[in-house]
């Protein structure tokens, strides 16, 4: 496990404090791997930018394109000199070569299973598509890694309550399996809905106090 600063876990961020930190268009440009990580993961449709934008309540911080997929760069969002969000690029970019979806799909793999300070990772979907194949592959490499995994099942202002809540419903019976490490809820970043229990979540990722547990083990082992 990588150093981590302080004597304590860091308050809970402010997101709408949340600042662009850098980018990095491959895993090893990462920043340091330290402190605690948030990550956002979905098609390159799923409304990912829009959610954070949304969350931290600046329509520019994570840049949204007409043409999905066209951002290919890991971007990093700083919270605090400990805390980070990361906004990572689409999945499933249709028009572009396949060498280059086989790269992107590397590097996504590479910091999903190697990155020590992600925390969590926060998987969006179009309510009205969820669980597509590449949705799949992302939860498992998240599972395969012990990683927790909230699912946003976003544009939920697209559906009537009922059907939305039955694709909730659904969406969780079909992972119940993996119930202690996957959570699922409802979003709208059009009508800025789901984001007290969004917050939640990531407050409780941004704040484990877990890391100093491992650190202390480790050097009794030691």
């Amino acid at each position: 496990m990588s150093d981590h600063p302080g004597d304590a876990p860091p308050a809970p961020p402010r997101y709408r404090s949340a600042e662009f930190l850098t980018s990095a268009s491959k895993f090893s440009q990462c920043p340091p791997d330290e402190g605690w990580e948030v990550a956002f993961a979905g098609r390159s449709n799923a409304g990912k930018s829009s959610a954070i934008n949304s969350l931290t309540n600046n329509k520019k911080l994570a840049k949204t394109s007409r043409t999905p997929g066209r951002t290919q760069l890991i971007n990093f969002f700083r919270l605090s000199d400990s805390q980070r969000l990361v906004d990572l690029p689409g999945y499933g970019f249709a028009k572009v070569p396949q060498a280059v979806k086989r790269e992107w799909t590397r590097q996504l793999e590479n910091y999903l299973r190697q990155r020590q300070c992600l925390r969590g990772l926060v998987l969006l979907m179009d309510v009205r598509h969820p669980l597509q194949p590449f949705d799949t592959q992302m939860l498992n490499w998240a599972l395969e890694a012990s990683m927790p995994v909230h699912i946003l099942l976003t544009k939920a202002d697209k559906l009537k309550k009922g059907p939305a809540n039955a694709t909730l419903l659904q969406v969780r019976s079909q992972l119940q399996a993996h119930a202690e490490l996957v959570s699922v809820q409802l979003f709208s970043a059009l009508k800025h809905t789901g984001h007290e229990q969004l917050i939640a979540v990531l407050d409780a990722w941004l704040t484990d106090a877990s890391v100093y547990e491992d650190g202390e083990e480790g050097a009794a082992e030691a």
